[in-house]
């Protein structure tokens, strides 16, 4: 089961269990499409795999299955992109 996890683990912009802009990858390390695209060219900083676009988890299975809270950050250039914004 997905994890679906709240944020860009970059810039921690919000990322909702509906966002069609969450990019995930095998591991479920999460970005927006903008990190994902600009910061990492659509490769995965923390295992080197593809980041593609997280699926979306129906409205009535989030109640059973709901989406993770726990907030993830990495350091190195997504602090300084973080400092940034």
């Amino acid at each position: 089961m997905l994890k679906l996890r709240p944020n860009c683990e970059c810039c921690d912009r919000d990322l909702p269990p509906d966002a069609r802009e969450a990019m995930i990858c095998t591991f479920e390390c999460t970005f927006c499409a903008g990190c994902a695209a600009d910061v990492f060219a659509g490769t995965c900083p923390n295992c080197g795999g593809d980041l593609v676009r997280r699926p979306i988890r129906p409205a009535a299975l989030l109640v059973k299955y709901p989406a993770s809270t726990e907030r993830v950050l990495r350091d190195g250039e997504c602090l300084a992109k973080r400092a940034a914004a």
